[in-house]
């Protein structure tokens, strides 16, 4: 994920108001919901970080690389044990410097997989080839714990709830590859959920997505989620629905307020897919794109918390 180009250089200054209000009705439907219904238990932040810390040590998960291989064969028997469907998405790609062709793979896991109106759950799980905001070490060693292993690590664990959950629609977990699979400024980001977004639209599955949820840098310790403008752009009505489950989760790092404005894999599935996408992503996040983007900059806490707001947001998804 990169800040549009409008936002740059001015992305910590300021933060605006989201603009409208919710309508009266959904207040009260929620509040209906959220008296009636028996919360799914807690996730576990302990359990978290340690997914976490087990993709990290597979080392380097580059897109087309035996790292990633590893982590696909590591997920796979991972939500296949929880009893999960798993598929792979596969694309094929021009490497960035070489040419040559890369395989590269999606992959979906299905809950509730009978449901033909789902919900999409999304992250990215390739990392950066190389750390390019590091001052010191622009070709060092790339781990990306915030930046990719806490998407993964956060779906890992609530692997665990949502085979217990009853929602009102099926759930994807979908993991894309290749969202920055760049080597220079010159190359294009996003390969894997374009693809995933124009075949969506060109060969229409037996179901239709209603919402997408994308994860990305959720494990600061020092969390703060704010309103992604490009979510309230594309898909208002959503993202400020997160932030009301936020609000009745408790949970004071979900802050209703506009910031950051990111191009990130949520835009080609509300620009191409037409799925209203919502992105969670704390960009205040220092170690961004540096060799110090490693599991001890990170918490299980900060998982575990926006892990709260998705479980609340699942019992109370709008219609």
């Amino acid at each position: 994920m990169y800040p549009s180009r409008a936002a740059t250089g001015r992305l910590n200054r300021r933060s605006f108001l989201a603009a409208s209000r919710p309508l009266l009705h959904g207040v009260f439907l929620v509040a209906v919901l959220a008296a009636s219904t028996t919360h799914a238990a807690a996730p576990d932040a302990r359990r978290a970080y340690g997914y976490l810390e087990q993709i990290c040590r597979i080392g380097k998960r580059i897109s087309g690389s035996t790292g990633m291989e590893r982590q696909q064969q590591m997920l796979i028997q991972h939500f296949e044990a929880l009893g999960a469907e798993v598929k792979l998405q596969p694309l094929q790609v021009a490497h960035p410097l070489r040419g040559t062709p890369v395989r590269l793979a999606n992959m979906i896991v299905s809950w509730h997989p009978n449901s033909r109106e789902r919900v999409l759950l999304a992250c990215h799980y390739d990392t950066r080839p190389y750390p390019d905001r590091d001052r010191f070490r622009r070709r060092g060693t790339f781990l990306g714990a915030n930046d990719g292993a806490s998407g993964v690590a956060l779906l890992m664990e609530l692997g665990h709830h949502i085979r217990d959950l009853k929602p009102r629609y099926g759930i994807d977990f979908v993991f894309f590859d290749a969202e920055e699979f760049v080597y220079s400024s010159t190359d294009k980001y996003f390969l894997g959920s374009e693809h995933f977004s124009r075949t969506y639209q060109r060969q229409p599955p037996g179901y239709r997505y209603r919402f997408g949820v994308l994860v990305d840098m959720i494990g600061d310790k020092r969390l703060t989620v704010y309103q992604e403008k490009n979510s309230l752009k594309y898909a208002p009505a959503l993202t400020r629905s997160i932030w009301r489950s936020a609000q009745r989760a408790d949970v004071r790092e979900f802050i209703a307020k506009a910031k950051h404005e990111v191009q990130d894999d949520h835009v080609p599935l509300n620009t191409i897919a037409h799925i209203p996408t919502c992105d969670l992503i704390d960009f205040d996040y220092p170690y961004w794109h540096t060799t110090k983007d490693v599991p001890r900059n990170c918490s299980g806490a900060s998982l575990a918390k926006v892990g709260r707001v998705l479980l609340r947001w699942f019992e109370e998804m709008p219609d």
